[in-house]
């Protein structure tokens, strides 16, 4: 059997601590083992989350800046990936009107990138920010929605804090999670209006979540019929039917185990390849990755497993293409950790590779060239 090729792995860092920027590996999927070293750094301050477009040739990121940083404006960065070896040159930036931008998403026209500015301040707060995409050209924000804030917690949710912005599957509704305002906010999406694409869905304009609760990432079945949201604040997912457009909850479960005292952080969630295992992580004091297993019809989770993601603060995850195993980027124990993953069972085994990389942020595989 010829070696397998070599696949590109994209990690985004923090870079107060000298990361340098973006950190493209080598990845040997028969061995399930990264490079010991980054082979290119592209400069880039903060590229706290990366958007890979479908056809793999640009590679969008939001860099997390904000006051007392050294840049303090939030921008977002478009970057050239040469076809051949996967080597990333910077191409556009813009700001995106806010601070700590945290998260984006592309399109399925890949005409806007819709940015969330989370923004650590109570003022300005968070933002959902509209910006067109041309090429790998990004141009002014075209618009800026802004939220109210439910000031529950009174540490956290004096302001909205617009955690991430995830389109629809079918590609007609943006929804902006809100940690802030325990809300999740919806939109319509119409191309035809190229200044003002967003509008509030007037079938459910917004989805209200527990007070206190903290939504953070939001991810829909490959066929839209269901979707699962992280709560960070208590460490729990929700799951939803989607009817006819509209998110309706059918359950919410605790991350981590009963009894629990520590402090849950929820933070990333994936599903497999074939749909039938969702993986989510909690921070805190917790430091797990849990198992769920899908139905098929229900959508309905059942925990398969809980397994330590053996650092610190599971910032995000992934999978890699051909699922044998699961790659944890621990921000605050600066590593990323490789596990074996039984397809059939879900479940995570033995760690096969630890990389020292400092302060990772979010991991993302290109398409094979």
């Amino acid at each position: 059997m010829p070696p397998a090729t070599p696949q590109t792995l994209l990690v985004g860092t923090y870079t107060a601590s000298g990361s340098g920027g973006i950190q493209v590996f080598d990845f040997d999927p028969a061995a399930g083992k990264l490079g010991q070293a980054p082979r290119q750094v592209a400069p880039a301050e903060n590229p706290s989350w990366l958007v890979v477009a479908p056809d793999g040739r640009t590679l969008f990121v939001v860099n997390e800046n904000g006051p007392g940083q050294r840049d303090p404006i939030g921008r977002a960065s478009a970057f050239r990936i040469d076809p051949a070896t996967h080597d990333l040159q910077q191409a556009s930036q813009i700001s995106t009107l806010g601070n700590e931008p945290t998260h984006a998403s592309l399109s399925r026209d890949g005409r806007f990138l819709f940015v969330a500015n989370y923004s650590g301040s109570v003022d300005p707060g968070g933002t959902l920010v509209v910006l067109p995409v041309q090429g790998d050209q990004l141009k002014p924000a075209v618009q800026v929605k802004t939220h109210h804030a439910s000031r529950v917690n009174a540490e956290r949710q004096q302001a909205a804090h617009v955690h991430s912005a995830v389109v629809s599957p079918d590609g007609k509704r943006v929804y902006a999670q809100d940690l802030g305002a325990d809300r999740i906010y919806v939109y319509r999406y119409d191309p035809s209006q190229p200044e003002a694409p967003l509008s509030r869905d007037p079938d459910q304009p917004e989805v209200v979540l527990p007070p206190g609760s903290g939504p953070r990432h939001l991810l829909f079945s490959a066929d839209g019929r269901h979707a699962w949201l992280t709560l960070e604040m208590p460490g729990q997912v929700v799951g939803f039917d989607v009817r006819e457009g509209k998110l309706v909850q059918t359950q919410q479960v605790d991350l981590a185990p009963q009894g629990f005292a520590g402090k849950n952080s929820a933070a990333a969630l994936h599903l497999s390849a074939d749909g039938r295992f969702l993986y989510v992580s909690n921070r805190g004091t917790d430091n797990q990755l849990v198992v769920f297993a899908v139905d098929a019809k229900s959508g309905q989770l059942t925990q398969v497993q809980r397994r330590s993601v053996e650092g610190d603060h599971p910032r995000e995850f992934t999978l890699s293409p051909d699922g044998r195993y699961v790659l944890v980027a621990n921000q605050l124990s600066n590593a990323v950790v490789v596990m074996r993953r039984d397809a059939k069972t879900g479940k995570l085994g033995e760690v096969v590779q630890t990389v020292q990389v400092t302060s990772p942020s979010d991991l993302k595989f290109l398409p094979a060239p």
